[in-house]
Order: C-alpha cells, then sequence, then structure tokens
C-alpha cells in the first residue's frame, strides 16, 4: 500500500460528496459509516440516509457540498496539512479541509479540520468514520464577526 493510491481514493470519495454523485458515494464508503459533524450535532450520526438526504437536497438545489444556496459560483476543495497513516488494511488521513467558493463579491474560503478513516474490504477502499472539528480555537461557536 503507498500513499499515493490512498490519496487517489481519498479524492475520488472527496470529489463524489462534492458533486452529489451518490452512486461513487456509495461505492466509496462503509454501510455501517459513523461521523461527528460538529456544525449539525454534537452527537455520532450513523449510516448513509443522512449524506443521501443531503446529496440528494442539493442536486436538486443544483448546489454542491459546502457552497450555500445562492452563492451561484464553481467551488473546490484542497487538503491543507495532509497526513497520511496506514496499519495493515486500515488508512487514516487527518487534514484541513479548505472549501473555495466563487461568490459575486470574490471567493469565499471556508475550512475545518477533517479525519477519515478508510478500510480495505471487498477488494477496495470504504471510509468507515469521519470526524470533523472547527479550524479555529474555539469553546463552541466561532468568533463573534464585526460588521
Amino acid at each position: 500500500m503507498d500513499d499515493s493510491e490512498i490519496l487517489a481514493f481519498l479524492n475520488k470519495h472527496l470529489q463524489a460528496i462534492q458533486h452529489n454523485d451518490l452512486e461513487t458515494y456509495h461505492a466509496t464508503t462503509g454501510e455501517d459509516l459513523t461521523l461527528y459533524e460538529w456544525w449539525v450535532t454534537p452527537h455520532r450520526i450513523e449510516g448513509l440516509p443522512f449524506h443521501d438526504f443531503m446529496m440528494e437536497a442539493n442536486a436538486r438545489r443544483g448546489t454542491v457540498f459546502g457552497a450555500e444556496a445562492g452563492l451561484g459560483g464553481a467551488t473546490r476543495f484542497d487538503l491543507a496539512n495532509l497526513r497520511l497513516q496506514h496499519y495493515g488494511e486500515t488508512a487514516i488521513a487527518s487534514y484541513t479541509l479548505l472549501i473555495s467558493t466563487e461568490t459575486p463579491s470574490g471567493v469565499r474560503v471556508d475550512a475545518h479540520n477533517e479525519s477519515r478513516v478508510m478500510v480495505r474490504m471487498d477488494g477496495g477502499w470504504k471510509v468507515v468514520h469521519v470526524h470533523k472539528s472547527p479550524a479555529w480555537q474555539a469553546p463552541h461557536l466561532p468568533p463573534a464577526v464585526e460588521k
């Protein structure tokens, strides 16, 4: 196993999420997925239906993951400070996910820290756990922005 194989898989998985590609998302995600998404709920989320609903809703609105409806422009993601670790048939990717979105007033970049646990099963890799946290030092909420 080498880092390029894991990175190619991870990019395929993240592109599926970004482009509301449920077929590829399901092919790259374990059915028993668990995840923590701090901005959704402070509790563990289990299974695929949660993201299926979000991705189907985004597809109907013509938006992609990370872009607010009505922002209009292109969206991309980058993995800052990426670290890949592998142990037998398990790999862990940790990074800061940067989501850049074109808006009428310029490019907006949102960030959060993320870890994805991947396991080789059924002849390929599957994401089985995701943990996200804020990319700012916070008790829970982002700092107030003065207008």
